[in-house]
């Protein structure tokens, strides 16, 4: 492979997010910066750049005239037009932003809440319920405001707040619009997901974030004609960072969706080039596709043969989606770019997009990493790795293996500043060299991609001492159609002294009735029957230690955190 860093895109240098804005000002004020609905179901509405930055503006000068500069301020809220002005009002002057999932329960809400030291909670009425039950408890927080109006004297209304700003801000008060940023103090603070006793608060500060932005938009093309959905929640770093703040930089337009449920009727409204997904997402866009090509022979020849007829010609991907218009079209006809992120994607599923004419590449980050640690570029990818290593990211193998595999560690400016209040856990992740300790396993080719094998924790280490990677195993198990997830352990027996490599399946119903050819709920013992086959078609392609010993049927979906990964225990 020729140079897989060679010609980098330009981009725009930027030192805050104070830039990130005013430079979209300057360079896109054409282009609307949001779209969204004031009703479900109701029409698309443009957000102007102008209106976005006098609203972050107007907000900002209400929290500067309201708390002291260096204040908490979390957003607890599913993803709408305030949240984003929230977050810049925030960061671009005030203090520290800490979002919140919106699927966090009670406890967690108030643990989050005080281990942040929140002075104000922005959060929206449908968070109503737990914010009654958190109000009051938390002593640093003073002031409560609700996106929508309530008739309740101890929530403020948003919208009062902004209009008191933005009569501050008419009559020459500059105390936020001058305020200083130090792009290298903590501004941003993330939880990592898992239980409150185990999640961490990331530090992160508008360095990472810059650093972040510009290397990755050097990576990957975007045009600022294009429209991304947004269907990710924002509390995530990954489309936080990717989705909302990489889009204001680059000068594109960002719509909401309405919720998953809605993806499909939203798709069709907004007609977006681009998207963020995980990957079981894309998986759910792959199966319905195949069920439909499935079930007439003549539309699986067609699709199959005009694979056959794009590659063999080279056909570019604007022609690619005339040949594939139909699938296009569920798409809204004009996708051209999907990114995909959060967890490991079926390679085959890629190659499939990528053969219909999508750009459809993957990238890997980490919230440490404020996110992206290393993405694959649109003119140099390959379906298996996680990605190049950014521009300025020093990517290295901690005490590699007989087989080049260990763990990645890295050091660039877009690493975090620590874990707040957690310094044990800090000089875990962080050693005295200044690289992150990723956690995760792998090894770097020949050609500098990144190849990730698993999760350090989650590795099973069998008797004769070698590594075995669950997610490896998961991944053959994957491209059965009759298995919908699975998860793969080690289970200690002590009757025969050695570690039992276990796969715990839940089964597509659908497939498994299709291949017995029934319509009726299949028993237990005909599922199992099946899951033997292909446990036995997957030991085939394994090494003698890593081969499935037992398998458990599991007749409900994997609990998943909100970010669509599986929770492991």
């Amino acid at each position: 492979m020729k140079d897989p860093y060679a010609n980098l895109y330009e981009v725009t240098e930027i030192h805050d997010l104070r830039d990130v804005i005013k430079h979209r000002v300057e360079g896109f004020p054409q282009n609307p910066v949001f779209l969204v609905k004031d009703k479900k179901g109701g029409e698309y509405i443009p957000i102007s750049t102008e209106k976005y930055d006098h609203d972050i503006d107007s907000l900002g000068t209400y929290f500067l005239n309201t708390v002291k500069k260096g204040a908490r301020i979390a957003i607890f809220s599913e993803t709408r037009y305030e949240w984003y002005t929230s977050y810049l009002a925030t960061t671009n002057g005030t203090g520290c932003v800490v979002p919140l999932d919106k699927e966090l329960p009670v406890d967690d809400v108030l643990n989050m809440l005080t281990r942040a030291e929140v002075d104000i909670l922005i959060f929206s009425k449908s968070k109503l319920p737990i914010v009654n039950q958190v109000y009051g408890k938390v002593d640093t927080c003073k002031h409560w405001i609700c996106m929508d109006q309530l008739e309740d004297d101890r929530y403020l209304y948003y919208q009062d707040c902004l209009k008191i700003g933005e009569k501050k801000l008419a009559d020459g008060d500059k105390i936020f619009t001058e305020a200083t940023i130090d792009p290298e103090e903590m501004t941003i603070l993330l939880f990592t997901s898992g239980t409150t006793a185990k999640s961490k608060a990331v530090m992160l500060c508008q360095k990472n974030i810059c650093k972040n932005l510009m290397s990755m938009f050097s990576m990957l093309y975007i045009d600022i004609s294009d429209v991304w959905l947004s269907v990710l929640p924002l509390h995530h770093t990954y489309e936080c960072t990717c989705g909302f703040l990489g889009q204001v930089y680059r000068g594109t337009t960002v719509a909401i969706c309405e919720g998953l449920k809605y993806i499909a009727q939203n798709i069709q409204e907004v007609r977006p080039t681009a998207i963020l997904m995980v990957p079981v997402m894309l998986e759910l866009f792959y199966k319905k596709i195949m069920k439909g090509v499935k079930a007439d022979p003549k539309k699986a020849k067609k699709l199959a043969n005009g694979i056959k007829l794009a590659n063999a010609l080279h056909l570019s991907n604007k022609m690619r989606r005339k040949l594939f218009k139909q699938i296009h079209d569920v798409f809204g006809g004009r996708m051209r770019l999907i990114i995909l992120g959060g967890a490991p994607v079926n390679p085959e599923i890629l190659k499939f997009f990528q053969d219909i004419g999508f750009l459809c590449v993957q990238g890997y980050g980490l919230t440490e990493c404020a996110p992206i640690l290393a993405l694959n570029r649109d003119v140099a990818f390959k379906n298996h790795a996680a990605g190049l290593p950014l521009p300025g990211c020093d990517v290295k193998i901690l005490d590699p293996d007989s087989d080049g595999i260990g763990e990645f560690i890295s050091k660039g400016d877009n690493n975090f500043l620590g874990y707040y209040n957690d310094p044990e856990n800090t000089a875990l992740a962080l050693d005295k060299d200044g690289y992150y300790h990723t956690g995760d396993l792998g090894y770097i080719d020949e050609d500098g991609f990144c190849i990730i094998t698993g999760r350090k924790k989650n590795v099973i280490i069998a008797k004769n001492g070698k590594n075995v990677f669950p997610e490896e195993i998961e991944y053959l198990l994957s491209l059965s159609p009759y298995v919908a997830e699975s998860v793969v352990s080690g289970v200690d027996d002590k009757v025969k002294d050695d570690i039992v490599v276990t796969a715990t399946i839940f089964p597509d119903l659908d497939e498994v009735k299709a291949k017995l050819g029934i319509e009726t709920e299949p028993t237990e013992e005909q599922i199992m029957g099946i899951l033997k086959e292909v446990v036995a078609e997957t030991n085939e392609k394994l090494e003698s230690y890593k081969k499935i010993k037992n398998t458990v049927l599991r007749m409900t979906e994997f609990e998943k955190n909100t970010s669509k990964k599986i929770k492991r225990y």
